[in-house]
């Protein structure tokens, strides 16, 4: 686990950008006060999904309106059709980590 920021320094409902050992992530503390991270590129435009729109535990890319859930990197609608890595994220005395290992199976 790598340690990327302090939980505090991201308020709910904040998605930051972060680069993690050459991985592109984005961070987000989501509307259930819970930490997820997920590659951020949409797998259907090579966009950053960071610049995207937060709904709930969904990441919505800017470009073309794919939605992507933060827990499972599943697109919830066209036109993406492929999941996006999405890996563990462990907040721990008060600091958020990130594992690069993709939790849903879905390699970069």
């Amino acid at each position: 686990m790598i340690r990327i920021c302090a939980a505090e320094e991201l308020p709910k409902g904040a998605v930051v950008r972060a680069e993690v050992d050459g991985t592109e992530i984005a961070l987000v503390h989501a509307d259930d006060d819970a930490f997820y991270a997920i590659r951020d590129e949409c797998s259907h435009a090579s966009v950053a999904l960071s610049e995207g729109e937060l709904d709930g535990c969904t990441l919505e890319c800017w470009l073309h309106g794919s939605r992507f859930d933060l827990r499972t990197g599943e697109p919830s609608g066209l036109p993406a059709t492929e999941p996006v890595p999405v890996y563990p994220v462990e907040v721990r005395d008060g600091d958020v980590f990130v594992s690069l290992t993709p939790s849903n199976g879905v390699t970069p």
